[in-house]
Order: C-alpha cells, then structure tokens, then sequence
C-alpha cells in the first residue's frame, strides 16, 4: 500500500497512557475541501447551514480516497496528497469542471471528468481492481413496492470501471436486478466479491454477489428471530449493526440484549437495562452461525441530577479488517474510543482513543480499510478535511 512519506524526524505515531488501559493514536491530517459545488469542493450543508439529508460516503484502499458526495451528485478519487484525479458527475445538476477535462476514447488525459445521471449516491466501497460500486437511489418513477417485506425498492449499486466509465447497475438477482430496500453499507470482499447490506422494516437482508455480478447468495435476518446466547434465553434482543468480512465470505452482526428488570415486591416490570452484546459471525453461502463472541462494555460515567455513576455502555461496530478483527467506537470527550476484537476468540487486539473536535463534527463519515486504517471525512461549518489513523500499527 503506498502512503504519503514523512521526513524521519515526523512523530507519525505515539501512544500516551491513558485510562482503562487506552493508548491515544495520533493522527494525520491530509488535505482540506471547501463546502461548495465546484468539482473540488463538497456539498454537505444547505443553504440555512443545516446538514443535507443526503449521505456523503468515503471509501480508502491502496492509499486512494473515493468520496460519494450525495448533496453534490457526483463521486471523486484522491491521492493521499489531495490531489483530484477524476469525477464522475451529473452534468444536470452540477457546473462545468474547471479543472478537469471531459474523458473520451481519443484523447489522454491524467485528470478528468466523467458525466452520468447520478440522483443521490451514498455508500461506496472498490476493489482491488480499483472498480468502484456506489449505492444510488432510484428517481421517483422507477420505485417499486415490495409488499411481502413492507420495503421501499428505491435503490440500485451502480459500478464503474478503474476510469469512472459505467459498466452495469446491479440489483437483488445481480445485473438489471429489481432495485434494493435502503441500502445500509457495501463492501467488497474476497476474490473482488460484494457484500450489499440493506434494511427491512422487520430486520436485514445481505446480498452477496461475485466479482462478475452474480447473486451468491441472499441472507435475511429477521428481528423476530435473532440468535440468543445460550445461557440466557429470556433476553431481548435488537440488531445494531451488520458488516462483512473484506477476506472471507463471513457476516458480522452486532446484537445487543437487554434483561427486563422485575420489582422484588410487586413482581412487575420496570424497566430493562443492557445485559451483554454480542459479536456473532455468519457464513454468507449458507446463512449458519459460525461463532460468536461477547463484546465487553465502555465503562463511562454519567451524571444525572448532579449525581456521577459508572454504567455498562453500548459500542458500535463500523467496520473489520483482515485476519478476523473488528472495530468498534463509543463517542468520548474530543473524539472516539476504538476496541478491536477477534471475532474467533473474543481476545482484545487494540484499545486506543482517536482525537476528534467537537468543532469538527457538523458531518462525519468513517471508512476502516482491510489494514486496518481508519480514514475520516469531517467537517466543521466552513470546511471539511480528510484525515486517517495508523491504527494498524497498534495491532502490530
């Protein structure tokens, strides 16, 4: 993977000690874009500086950054130096690139831009192949209603080649397929193969697909029927979160439970409190549970009426790298904890704290590549910047 090169005296990475055993990872700050939409620029922010309802979504891998800018219509590649190599852009809903120049089969050119009719496209992930797959929602006319699962089909993965030139969209069945429920997160995985996760009304479906396109296989988690430990079988159950593998055919679902607490007098309901979390891994060819693993908790204070306790708090899972290992962040002061776990024994491989400002948090998006870097695209009212984290040097 080809990086940025620091000169021998740059202190690219420290740890200091803190609580509960964290290290603090420093990070690196790349480049920064203006709020806008000219083709170096994002669309993240209204006009009255509220956030977009449209997603913008960032993807790393080999060093380059793909950006998915929904507001904006359009999808950028960087170099880890800032520089815009090309754009693929709806020219209805855009200016005419200034710097880039238009692509064609006659001419050379070492940036350019490229026109398709982009509506809204969010998450993005690419292959080793450098092919690009963004998820795009459909315009009005062509949505569709699936009335056994109660879901909006409104949603396709469109896929373009190392160039930014369109080859296929993909749906449910694979090339031309009926468009997708929301689609919550793409990724790419072994052998070039793709792993679209989508929500339902009533839970998930994983579609999995091969480097060609072709439905693999379809993996449906119901709300109603998600695995429970088996030392405990009166817990409640909710689905918080779904990944794939980026070298294995292997889902990762994230399933918090709660124990409803009963007064010892009255015997009545009164209330619930989180019991445990748990990391459960599935084979995406054959939907059965491979294995699983207790997440422990974030251990935070909180203060109400004046009042400072300790409690068992959730973490989010955002994503996993090679070898098994998963990420998960909980929201601290000036930035995130990070766990790493492996999914096979539960051993904790990594606990750190990645800095953030608050200031800096008026759009956010994070991307873990199969290395294990954490990419982030943050933005403050005026600018956004990209910025990463070596976080696999802690694992090493």
């Amino acid at each position: 993977m080809k990086f940025r090169l620091l000169l021998i005296f740059s202190v690219v990475f420290c740890i200091a000690c803190l609580k509960n055993g964290e290290v603090s990872i420093d990070r690196e700050e790349l480049w920064t874009f203006r709020i806008g939409k000219l083709e170096d620029e994002l669309d993240l922010f209204k006009l009255q500086g509220e956030r977009s309802g449209a997603r913008t979504a960032l993807a790393m891998r080999d060093g380059l950054f793909y950006i998915a800018n929904g507001a904006g219509a359009k999808v950028l590649r960087y170099t880890s130096f800032g520089d815009l190599l090309f754009m693929i852009y709806n020219d209805e809903t855009n200016p005419i690139p200034l710097t880039l120049k238009a692509k064609s089969d006659t001419m050379s050119a070492t940036r350019w831009a490229v026109a398709w009719p982009l509506q809204e496209p969010g998450v993005i992930a690419v292959d080793s192949r450098r092919n690009i797959y963004v998820a795009d929602k459909l315009s009005s006319e062509r949505h569709s209603y699936d009335s056994d699962e109660r879901a909006l089909l409104a949603w396709t993965v469109l896929r373009f080649d190392v160039d930014g030139n369109f080859v296929d969209y993909l749906g449910q069945e694979g090339p031309g397929g009926r468009p997708f429920s929301y689609i919550e997160n793409v990724y790419t995985s072994v052998n070039d193969e793709l792993a679209v996760v989508c929500k339902l009304p009533h839970g998930a479906v994983i579609y999995w697909f091969d480097s060609a396109g072709i439905l693999i296989s379809t993996t449906k988690i119901r709300d109603s029927a998600l695995p429970v430990p088996q030392d405990r079988d009166k817990l409640l159950a909710v689905l918080n979160g779904v990944a794939a593998a980026p070298d294995s055919r292997t889902i990762y679902l994230k399933i918090d439970y709660d124990h409803e607490i009963i007064d010892e007098i009255t015997q009545t309901k009164t209330g619930r409190e989180p019991d445990r979390s748990v990391l459960w891994s599935i084979d995406a060819a054959t939907g059965e549970i491979k294995g699983n693993v207790d997440i422990p908790f974030y251990e935070g204070s909180i203060t109400v009426n004046n009042r400072r306790s300790t409690e068992n708090l959730l973490y989010t899972m955002f994503g996993a790298m090679s070898g098994g290992s998963v990420f998960f962040y909980f929201p601290v002061d000036n930035g995130f904890s990070i766990l790493v776990l492996d999914s096979q024994t539960g051993a904790e491989k990594a606990h750190g704290a990645i800095r953030v400002d608050n200031s800096e948090l008026q759009f956010f998006a994070f991307d873990v590549s199969a290395d294990g870097i954490i990419s982030a695209l943050l933005a403050g009212i005026y600018e956004a910047k990209l910025v990463w984290w070596h976080t696999d040097r802690l694992l090493k």
